[in-house]
């Protein structure tokens, strides 16, 4: 039974998912969906495939959406789901559900883990290594429940209730639309210039290796945000920089960082 799992991953948590979803499925086959979003189509002759992202904003990541578009899934008679979240609530089941309908399919089980925050603004604080082995410790318990279920090609779509961040029910229904109309307006007024590298930028050039959508180019040793390429949101860009140089202005400038502890900037660039 050949197994494909796709996976996208920022900084590192869903990456490493995939990798330990892998060795308790040795049939597997872990593929980096950004290195296949220039095809046209995609074709896959699996039997059983899945999709693990982390959630944005409440929804799935464009990227994602974009690439579960352009599957062809003639062969395909099991497909699952796994998102990586810090604890709140979200529409990437539903929302994954509406793109396979077009093509007579539908997710047979899904699954929402929950991870260390990787989102840099705000009042953030970056998470202990004791906090960091708590989460690890769930998550491997319940991908020994999940890789079960994906053998036996079983249905799953049982209620979240591991939310540990609740969120109005009705920001929650909203955020696919929010996301598709506030994204592409920062876009037009520019606000990707709210990306920069602050004085303790050496030119190492990382952040540009990372970046899973190329928007950024280094030029004279700093980087730049093409304001012609979109952005996947992921924030390697400011997770990976070992300065903490890489900023988003007025949200960043004061807080600690964090990729997963065994995820490298190489393993993220590799998915391009």
């Amino acid at each position: 039974m050949r197994i494909e799992i796709y996976y996208f991953s920022g900084t590192g948590n869903s990456l490493h998912v995939a990798k330990e979803l892998q060795k308790q499925i040795p049939e597997s086959q872990i593929i980096p969906i950004v290195s296949l979003l220039d095809n046209k189509y995609i074709k896959t002759n699996a039997e059983t495939i899945g999709f693990i992202f982390p959630i944005h904003y409440m929804a799935i990541p464009t990227p994602v959406k974009f690439f579960i578009k352009k599957l062809k899934l003639d062969s395909t008679k099991y497909i699952f789901a796994i998102t990586t979240r810090l604890g709140s609530p979200h529409t990437a089941f539903t929302d994954i559900d509406k793109i396979l309908k077009n093509k007579g399919q539908c997710l047979d089980s899904h699954f929402s883990l929950t991870m260390a925050n990787n989102d840099p603004k705000y009042d953030y604080k970056v998470p202990t290594n004791d906090e960091i082995k708590k989460f690890e410790s769930v998550v491997h318990k319940n991908l020994d429940v999940i890789q079960k279920i994906i053998k036996n090609k079983e249905k799953s779509r049982e209620k979240d209730n591991s939310i540990t961040d609740p969120v109005p029910p009705i920001l929650v229904s909203i955020a696919p639309f929010l996301n598709s109309i506030f994204r592409p307006i920062g876009e037009f007024i520019g606000f990707k210039s709210h990306y920069y590298a602050d004085s303790k930028c050496t030119g190492c050039g990382i952040c540009e290796k990372v970046c899973l959508s190329k928007k950024i180019k280094m030029i004279n040793k700093k980087p730049v945000w093409q304001k012609n390429v979109k952005c996947f949101y992921c924030y390697a860009c400011i997770n990976y920089c070992p300065k903490e140089s890489v900023q988003i202005k007025s949200f960043t400038e004061k807080n600690g960082r964090y990729p997963h502890p065994y995820a490298t900037s190489d393993d993220i660039a590799k998915q391009k």
